[in-house]
């Protein structure tokens, strides 16, 4: 899915002319570290950071002393894959949306982009979770999916994890419209996966959480 129902335009933008001070309270008060930087006509000159605003002059200096020479920014037919691989990758807490003549859209928050995946990862459906590893040289996922499913089991949603390193095994993250994975795992484990760990729905939002972060680093790969 693209990112284009995910823009926010509630969250006004900096001037060039506006003040340390004034951004800073900004960042504050709509809880962000990163704020485009748009001019008189709605165009987009880049993205002030915190930390940049910390380390300027005073605070009295404007904004548009602190622009870097690229504007960074997402259109809104991107995919929230590559979004997320930004935002990991230059540790951004917004993404602004620009069209293709760099007329500023409005913005991304790291946030929602959050919840986005737990969406898509079915976070709210009542379900266990299986985290399993499986060899490379092994994985079909039309392999993997076939034989759960065969067994009166639906797959809610999959998180792979590709191995770090040469000889590493892919890591799978399952969650199941079951609450009892007993039969499961002994199945799996009969078919060559090795079952690392399940989750109950106590667990849920908790294990979902942190496969994401490890998706997200992932991404920065």
């Amino acid at each position: 899915m693209t990112i284009e129902r995910l823009i926010s335009r509630s969250t006004p933008p900096l001037q060039p002319s506006d003040t340390v001070e004034h951004a800073l309270g900004l960042m504050m008060e709509v809880q962000v570290r990163h704020l485009p930087v748009v001019d008189t006509e709605a165009h987009l000159l880049g993205v002030i950071s915190e930390d940049q605003l910390l380390d300027a002059s005073g605070p009295d200096a404007p904004v548009r002393d602190l622009l870097g020479p690229r504007a960074l920014s997402a259109m809104p037919d991107t995919h929230v894959f590559d979004v997320t691989k930004m935002i990991v990758q230059h540790d951004l807490t917004t993404v602004p949306v620009a069209n293709e003549d760099g007329h500023y859209i409005g913005l991304v928050r790291r946030h929602d982009i959050f919840e986005q995946f737990a969406r898509m990862l079915s976070t709210q459906e009542a379900g266990a979770i299986l985290a399993i590893e499986v060899d490379p040289r092994d994985y079909s996922l039309s392999q993997l999916v076939y034989t759960i499913e065969s067994n009166d089991v639906k797959i809610l949603s999959i998180a792979t994890e590709m191995p770090e390193e040469s000889g590493g095994a892919i890591r799978i993250t399952l969650k199941l419209n079951v609450t009892e994975t007993s039969r499961i795992r002994h199945m799996l484990e009969h078919h060559g996966y090795h079952v690392v760990a399940a989750f109950s729905d106590e667990r849920d939002d908790e294990d979902i959480r942190m496969r994401i972060e490890e998706f997200m680093r992932y991404l920065e790969v």
